[in-house]
């Protein structure tokens, strides 16, 4: 596979992972402080992870002069799959991890727990990103605004 191409998708990949980090780690603070249920932390880290992931690519394409409409467009288009894949990676990490899901922000199982899950997430999505930007898709699709 072309260097550049690895590049591109390593760089995008620690893109989209910035702000899943942000979503997952404001989500779970919140589902923690106010007690919501397991399941409910999983939904509303997963929500405020695409929020942070499409923002995080809005803005700069905002910055460019294009419209709203057009650049949450494209960052549909660039970050959709990466996301997904992320927080299908992340989530189903500590899921699996015993008590993770559970563990309260003062403990050492759930910020290491937390860190593995978004190494996972980065591990799981770059050779998606990489497939896709190879192909003319996926983040290849907003590169030339970064």
């Amino acid at each position: 596979m072309n260097p550049s191409v690895n590049k591109t998708a390593a760089s995008a990949t620690l893109h989209c992972l910035t702000g899943c980090a942000i979503g997952e780690v404001i989500g779970m603070v919140i589902s923690a402080g106010y007690n919501v249920s397991n399941a409910g932390s999983v939904v509303l880290s997963v929500i405020l992870a695409f929020i942070f992931g499409y923002s995080l690519s809005i803005r700069p394409l905002l910055k460019h002069g294009l419209t709203l409409r057009k650049a949450m467009r494209l960052a549909l288009a660039a970050d959709t799959a990466s996301i997904a894949t992320m927080e299908l990676a992340d989530n189903g990490f500590i899921l699996l991890v015993p008590g993770a899901i559970s563990a309260g922000l003062n403990t050492v199982l759930f910020w290491t727990s937390l860190f593995i899950s978004l190494v996972v997430a980065f591990a799981v999505a770059f050779p998606v990103n990489r497939w896709l930007i190879g192909r003319g898709k996926g983040h290849a699709v907003v590169h030339e605004y970064h």
